[in-house]
């Protein structure tokens, strides 16, 4: 938990010195990974968004999350989806082609926009 709360901070900090702009990170060598894991880290960002001292999107919620994975060789992805009316955007990770951190109706319900 405590590595997920210094990537949402590191997040606000690039955030505000260098925009919105949101880039790949590079996978790091691909270990054993398994559901346990992918889920042992999407509970721990989760609980440190409850932690967290402002309320934390889905964007930064998603991008920390595929960092941390990423930290522990599984290969994820953030993807950014849209309903164009009415207007509704959100921001979910996916492993494998399925969604980790969030609910799959958002894949199944929402246009993908961008895949990071």
């Amino acid at each position: 938990m405590c590595r997920a709360i210094f990537e949402l901070v590191r997040y606000d900090v690039v955030h505000r010195l260098f925009g919105a702009e949101v880039r790949s990170t590079r996978l790091k060598s691909a270990g054993v990974a398994g559901a346990d894991r992918e889920a042992a880290i999407c509970e721990a960002v989760e609980l440190a968004c409850c932690f967290y001292w402002k309320p934390m999107l889905c964007l930064p919620r998603a991008v920390c999350t595929m960092r941390l994975l990423r930290a522990h060789g599984i290969a994820a992805h953030v993807v950014i989806g849209y309903r164009p009316a009415p207007f509704f955007s959100h921001a979910w990770v996916e492993v494998g082609g399925r969604v980790v951190n969030d609910s799959s109706s958002y894949k199944r319900q929402l246009r993908v926009l961008r895949t990071i």
